[in-house]
């Protein structure tokens, strides 16, 4: 199952590719046989630093700003600190510091991009660029952050070698790093059965639910309103039923970190260990 879900990844950084060369005036065919390369390496380094020294244009995985801006303005204020994971070349933290955004810190794995957008950047010092692994971001302390925006970066290392253990570490880090009652949030590809067992494994936040229409929407697909969360019951089936098969949507997972819920939780399965002994 794993397979399908970076094969959906695959596609995505191919149309990329190929949108760009013919932006660049390119042929889609040369961008399109170059997609092959580090094809499911996409938790790698090394694939990151040979990617960002091919393709140093900026590149903005599954939406831009404009689309999602509504969406952050429910869970974000402009005075928040927040944390983009995985930034890349994106210029989603130029658009939010343009939008009012006054504290946003970028973070990367590859040292190539971060050295450019140091340098791309350096007269904005609203905006911060640091070379890190975010499964271990040992440079920020606990309960530092307002917000945390994913657009990608968990899909990344659930393609790549140890999955599940590297994507456990990353979320770990991530509800480290927030604030109580901050917000990390998610965009993905994924839908509830790839993505909700991965998040209820921390048992600290809740999760709310939304879709977004994708780019390139079947016209002939029913749109979604963005700023209206889905009903999501336990597994996930509850959205899968609602979007029927196939919709043409990104997924949106909004997770409000509460430590309250955890030492419910934990209380819980106290007192269940007890009535069995």
């Amino acid at each position: 199952m794993r397979w399908c879900n970076c094969y959906i990844l695959d596609l995505f950084v191919a149309k990329g590719r190929r949108e760009r060369a013919m932006t660049l005036g390119g042929s889609s065919s040369s961008s399109s046989s170059s997609s092959s390369l580090g094809t499911h390496s996409y938790g790698e380094t090394a694939y990151w630093d040979d990617r960002y020294r091919k393709d140093g244009g900026p590149f903005d995985w599954y939406q831009k700003y404009a689309p999602l801006s509504p969406l952050f303005d429910l869970y974000l204020r402009r005075s928040h600190r927040l944390l983009l994971v995985g930034c890349g070349n994106s210029v989603l933290g130029e658009s939010m510091v343009d939008d009012g955004y006054q504290d946003i810190i970028n973070i990367d794995i590859s040292t190539v991009v971060i050295e450019a957008m140091q340098q791309k950047y350096k007269d904005k010092p609203a905006l911060k660029y640091l070379k890190m692994d975010v499964r271990d971001m040992a440079g920020f302390e606990s309960n530092s952050f307002d917000g945390v925006i994913d657009k990608g970066t968990l899909d990344s290392i659930m393609c790549g070698h140890n999955a599940h253990e590297n994507a456990t570490k990353m979320l770990e880090e991530v509800a480290r790093v927030l604030k109580d009652k901050g917000v990390y949030i998610l965009i993905t590809y994924g839908d509830p059965s790839y993505r909700l067992c991965v998040l209820k494994n921390l048992d600290m936040w809740t999760i709310n639910m939304h879709v977004i229409d994708r780019l390139d929407r079947s016209p002939e697909q029913k749109s979604w309103e963005l700023t209206k969360p889905l009903r999501l019951n336990e597994d996930g089936t509850s959205v899968a039923a609602l979007l029927g098969s196939n919709p043409d949507v990104h997924y949106i997972y909004v997770c409000i970190k509460d430590e309250s819920l955890r030492q419910k939780r934990n209380n819980n399965r106290v007192d269940r260990e007890a009535k069995v002994g």
